[in-house]
């Protein structure tokens, strides 16, 4: 009670939920029917697919029935910002991708996340996955070993770094890896089972049989670690690895050495095998090796011709041994100077990560001149002069590239590469605004080609800086006085439209002078477009927090806007820069006659209940009802008017008060 007079809760506060009303307690069985409601609902939006993944890629490989880590980073557990949210979004629909087997689109919502959150090794290991369903075992294993460099703590990356070096046939360093998996975690069963398996690949590696040539001997050539490179650099084998159906036979040899019988109707793995053997296999009509039954059970012939030519036929010979390909004197410096080339390379990477790039440049160069067949020598010049910041030999490089490469049939990936430098090269000499758009056009072209994270975050950064400059260059105070000069001429003339128009170029030749926004807001008042005109009173305040002018706006939307707390508050601000400025006093004359008509009643039911539901969607209104403590208070002024007036000492408490005062939701009476 407040000198005698009580303050009883308003219509509003009476009808608010039993939680939120005072002195209410929640009971007990709310959680538990909360977290039986959670679960069920957790149970019903569960896809099947994932309960019932292992059931139905029971025949699939060791990769695809690796479950994928799905738990929530720690980043999004933190309330993340929303680039940690999108990382976390792209991250789902990677292992729903995955999960569809849909390998090759996960592998792209997997890249998507980590340009978003690069240090989240969970992202790294997932890829590594699909990378390897994919059976891309030198990508799976890059993402495992970045895996275990952000997480050496954790088994599952050890897991990743083990199926990779397993799938590239090196099986020591798979059991090496998995060994430590292990020792992280014991009871893990797919560490186990993968140790397993990577201890029987290093027993059984291949040997050259001792007497016999069987099938079975020839399929364990398919298990050394150089089978996959070997075929994709072959010209006549490399095709294959882009045919699903082969790959698979490949990794069952792998797998199944025994099963190479199968498949030897194939002419693509007779190709294989002749490769991997380094020999020619020789056949009777092209060089392929028939069926064993179209060679055994020839088409039968008239009786007369089977007698003659079982007469002249000779005693049957031996089929011929397989004959050791031939290797031309050209094709073996060919060799030579590939292998040259590459060992220049790995000369030029040691060199470029000490940021000794004049020698690193020297070897690229001589790597450029042994092997003209491999852009990547290329691409790795066009990166040191980038560094070094001669943009322009890089660009040179980069067209180079480009064009070599595609007289090569070369990969998108090393097109696309070469085209995102030339872009970066090209934003880095940007002058002007104009000059992105050539970085700009580069960007969209490498993202044609190859859509890398990396590229698109250029691209965005280009356009963004493309954006700025052109402000710069826009930027024109003179001009800027000139059209807010018009546009006070039109505000005059009542022609607010037209005034907003000059208002606006105004403030795109000077966004920082207050008085443009101060009039833009009059304006937009004047059109009863209430929103826009509170935007720019509150940008006036911030450029020129001493203004009143900026103030006055604000309070009149506000008040327009029947927020008259709010408004008081303005109009508070405001005197406290500028204390005798009548229009600041007159405004806070008027919102106190408006929050004593409601705190005497004086408002009809309609406006008091319109107020109302005004204040109610006020967070700090909502804040200050759902206070426990201010619950308590709200009770003992209608209940307790003794504990009431010890409330009333507080003012915080009395602050709150006035706040539901000013807001109708307490009256007196």
């Amino acid at each position: 009670m407040i000198g005698g007079l009580p303050f009883p809760l308003s219509p509003a506060l009476r009808n608010l939920p039993e939680s939120l009303r005072p002195g209410h307690r929640a009971k007990a069985h709310d959680a538990t029917r909360t977290r039986a409601l959670s679960l069920v609902f957790i149970l019903a939006v569960l896809p099947p697919s994932t309960i019932q993944r292992k059931a139905r890629n029971a025949h699939s490989s060791r990769y695809e029935s690796d479950d994928l880590d799905r738990s929530t980073s720690p980043i999004a557990r933190q309330s993340a910002p929303a680039a940690a949210t999108m990382a976390d979004e792209a991250k789902a629909k990677g292992n729903a991708a995955f999960a569809a087997g849909r390998f090759e689109e996960a592998v792209q919502h997997f890249s998507d996340a980590i340009a978003l959150a690069p240090d989240n090794h969970v992202l790294y290991s997932n890829r590594s996955a699909a990378h390897a369903s994919l059976g891309r075992y030198t990508d799976a294993l890059a993402d495992a070993e970045r895996t275990v460099a952000l997480k050496p703590d954790w088994a599952k990356g050890y897991s990743r770094l083990g199926a990779a070096h397993l799938g590239l046939g090196d099986a020591p360093k798979a059991v090496e890896a998995y060994e430590k998996g292990l020792a992280l975690e014991p009871s893990n069963e797919a560490i186990r089972s993968g140790l397993a398996q990577a201890r029987q690949a290093a027993s059984s590696a291949p040997r050259r049989p001792a007497g016999g040539s069987g099938v079975d001997a020839f399929g364990k050539v398919f298990q050394g670690p150089e089978l996959w490179s070997k075929v994709a650099a072959d010209p006549t084998t490399r095709g294959y690895l882009d045919q699903p159906d082969f790959v698979q036979m490949l990794r069952e040899v792998q797998r199944n050495p025994s099963s190479l019988s199968n498949y030897l109707s194939d002419q693509r793995m007779v190709q294989v095998l002749s490769l991997m053997l380094n020999i020619k296999l020789q056949s009777q009509s092209n060089g392929a090796p028939e069926p064993a039954a179209a060679q055994s059970n020839p088409p039968p012939s008239p009786p007369k011709q089977q007698q003659e030519a079982k007469a002249r036929e000779p005693e049957p010979e031996p089929e011929p041994e397989p004959v050791p390909m031939e290797v031309t004197e050209e094709e073996k410096e060919r060799k030579e100077s590939k292998a040259l080339a590459q060992k220049e390379k790995g000369a030029g990477n040691a060199a470029y990560k000490k940021k000794d790039f004049d020698t690193a440049i020297q070897h690229y160069t001589k790597a450029m001149e042994l092997d003209d067949e491999d852009i990547s020598y290329i691409t790795n010049r066009a990166a040191v002069y980038l560094e070094m910041g001669k943009y322009d030999e890089c660009i040179k490089d980069c067209d180079k590239a480009v064009e070599r490469g595609r007289e090569l049939h070369a990969d998108f990936k090393m097109i696309s590469r070469a085209l995102t430098r030339k872009g970066t090269a090209l934003a880095k000499l940007a002058k002007s605004s104009k000059d992105y758009d050539v970085a700009i056009e580069t960007f969209q072209k490498a993202l044609t080609e190859h859509r890398n994270p990396d590229t698109l975050k250029k691209l965005n950064d280009a356009e963004r800086a493309k954006k700025e400059l052109e402000q710069q260059e826009y930027y024109d105070p003179k001009i800027a006085d000139e059209e807010r000069e018009k546009g006070n001429e039109f505000f005059k003339q009542q022609k607010y439209p037209e005034a907003v128009k000059h208002y606006t170029e105004a403030l795109r030749r000077n966004p920082t002078d207050p008085r443009v926004y101060s009039n833009r807001a009059a304006c937009y008042t004047k059109l009863g477009a209430l929103p826009e005109g509170l935007k720019d009173a509150e940008k006036c305040i911030e450029l020129d927090p001493a203004f009143s002018k900026g103030y006055t706006r604000k309070g009149a939307i506000q008040f327009f806007m029947k927020e008259y707390d709010k408004a008081l508050e303005t109009y508070q601000a405001g005197l406290k820069h500028d204390p005798k400025n009548q229009e600041l006093l007159d405004g806070v004359r008027r919102c106190v006659e408006q929050i004593n008509k409601a705190s005497r009643g004086e408002l009809s039911e309609e406006e008091l209940k319109e107020r109302q539901n005004k204040a109610m969607q006020d967070p700090e209104i909502q804040n200050i009802l759902t206070d426990p403590i201010m619950r308590q208070v709200l009770t003992d002024l209608q209940e307790n008017p003794r504990a009431a007036q010890a409330h009333l000492k507080n003012p915080g408490v009395m602050q709150k008060i006035q706040k539901l005062v000013s807001a109708g939701i307490v009256q007196m009476k």
